[in-house]
């Protein structure tokens, strides 16, 4: 089974950002943006973590909910009871 790679690229000038991550690192990538904005020596801003952000979670569809089966099945308040008559 291969693991795909999402790659998402900033050029500023002289200055190249690549960040490279799968499906299951995307928040990470996420903080990892935040941190890069926060940092006064980058000239990585809010507006490029904003813009960066939205592409990540444009093109990186969100982890899927897994439906846990029910394991009993309880009568609704709808349900007839045992030995009612339907007719």
């Amino acid at each position: 089974m291969t693991k795909d790679i999402n790659v998402l690229a900033l050029v500023k000038g002289q200055e190249r950002y690549i960040f490279l991550f799968d499906d299951a690192h995307r928040a990470e990538t996420l903080r990892t943006l935040g941190r890069y904005a926060s940092n006064q020596e980058l000239s990585f801003t809010w507006y490029d973590a904003a813009v960066l952000s939205q592409k990540i979670r444009q093109t990186v569809p969100p982890p899927s909910r897994v439906v846990m089966p029910r394991r009993f099945e309880l009568p609704q308040a709808s349900d007839p009871l045992a030995g009612d008559d339907l007719s």
